[in-house]
């Protein structure tokens, strides 16, 4: 009888890795280049996006390109019988904020949000930058179409919208246009902040930030290569779990670390034509995009862009000296390259969306034992439990065991001193929640 079970529980385990929801398959199939195009063209067609400009006019200028947004979004909604709740968010910026902020400003955002059936308070973040500028970024007056910094971004949220609109989820699922990302990161600041207010349950936010370009300033072109950038644990993590860091590990296994890896390894079974590239840190060197506003708050971030960038189309006057052409212009996106990356979203937000939560106070023991031991409470929706385990110089999560609906699980003959453990919860259509790192220690 043993043994049977021993074979019964092998072969789910591996039904459990082999099997892929097609419906992930034909989220990315409905991702259209064209339809991306169309919208970047739009928006780069506004003049500037400028978080300082026009709000009057419906032709140019910032106020415009947000109307048209929620217009954008209405009609979305309006297809799928009003599933999508949209509206503006906005913060007042004072003058003198910092030195980029001349004169009061509102900072103002698109929401929508396409409410889960089980979990209406957790919701998935996807967001895309509405502003733009030029080389001083206080000129809000010139032309300043960007193009790829942050009109892709933008316009892939939307057919992400199109897209996951179609379907229903457990989870709730965000899409938002951030402003005033260039003169301070004030929209997501802003949002991150309104959820805290409302007490939002906050389990992933996809920033999207220049996802168009494929032709990198250092000479190489790759339609394939995108970068995830992730910091290593919370800003807002106590001195009691700093100090057990230095005893258990966990350096570089916060929540926002693990949901980069989510997508990375998603992205690596549903779109392997794909070369996601785990990056360790926060945002680019010294610089910075507006996930981290939400990681300021405590909420898990990543940010998802292109890996080869052309600093010469960012952050422009558009001009050409010595024969080289300068400005974020249309003619250096690539919309089937911004495509891809919307898809890398969609199926990442909606395989989130229609997983149970994550399993809660994971524990681990197996001190000085040939054993290692994971306890974790159960949680509403799973149908079981996977425990992942990896070296502790691996950036991704190696090795797994199915181990059914169970809350505790001791791993024979793995040695808790050489690995890092994690527990995830599977739900329907093989689902996994994000991998929860052991929070605490039991002997």
């Amino acid at each position: 009888m043993k043994i049977y079970l021993s074979i019964f529980l092998l072969a789910l385990a591996l039904s459990f890795q082999a099997q892929t929801d097609a419906r992930l398959y034909t989220i990315i199939e409905s991702v259209s280049a064209n339809r991306i195009q169309q919208d970047i063209t739009k928006l780069a067609d506004f003049g500037t996006r400028h978080t300082l400009s026009d709000t009057v006019s419906k032709t140019r200028g910032i106020g415009a390109a947000r109307r048209w947004i929620k217009s954008e979004f209405e009609s979305i909604s309006k297809d799928c019988n009003n599933c999508l709740d949209v509206f503006f968010q906005k913060d007042l910026v004072k003058k003198g904020t910092n030195a980029r902020i001349p004169f009061d400003v509102w900072v103002v955002n698109v929401v929508a949000i396409q409410k889960g059936a089980k979990y209406p308070n957790r919701y998935i973040l996807m967001s895309g930058d509405i502003d733009s500028r030029v080389s001083d970024p206080v000129d809000f007056t010139s032309d300043s179409p960007g193009a790829n910094d942050n009109a892709s971004g933008m316009a892939g949220t939307i057919e992400a919208a199109r897209v996951l609109s179609k379907y229903q989820f457990e989870n709730s699922i965000i899409y938002v246009g951030l402003s005033g990302e260039e003169q301070g990161l004030f929209g997501g600041a802003g949002l991150a902040k309104y959820a805290q207010e409302n007490n939002w349950e906050v389990i992933g936010v996809l920033n999207n930030d220049m996802i168009g370009n494929i032709k990198g300033v250092n000479g190489v072109i790759s339609n394939r290569d995108f970068r995830i950038f992730s910091e290593p644990v919370p800003p807002t993590e106590t001195e009691q779990e700093r100090n057990a860091r230095r005893f258990y590990g966990g350096e570089v296994d916060g929540i926002s670390r693990q949901l980069a890896r989510y997508v990375y390894t998603n992205t690596k079974i549903y779109m392997p034509e794909m070369n996601p590239m785990l990056v360790y840190r926060l945002d680019r060197f010294g610089r910075g995009g507006h996930h981290r506003p939400f990681n300021n708050a405590g909420f898990p971030g990543i940010r998802i862009m292109e890996s080869h960038e052309n600093y010469n189309w960012q952050h422009q006057d558009i001009r050409v000296e010595n024969n080289i052409a300068y400005g974020d212009v249309l003619e250096h996106v690539d919309f089937e390259y911004a495509a891809k990356l919307t898809a890398v979203n969609a199926i990442n937000i909606a395989a989130l969306a229609w997983a149970p939560p994550a399993p809660k106070n994971v524990t681990i023991g197996g001190m000085v034992g040939p054993s290692a031991k994971l306890k974790w409470e159960k949680v509403d929706g799973a149908l079981g439990y996977i425990i992942f385990w990896r070296d502790t110089t691996s950036p991704t999560w190696d090795n797994s065991r199915y181990v059914g609906d169970i809350s505790e699980f001791t791993l024979d003959g793995i040695v808790i001193d050489n690995y890092f453990f994690g527990v995830a919860a599977v739900g329907k259509d093989n689902h996994e929640s994000v991998v929860v790192f052991p929070s605490g220690v039991f002997r």
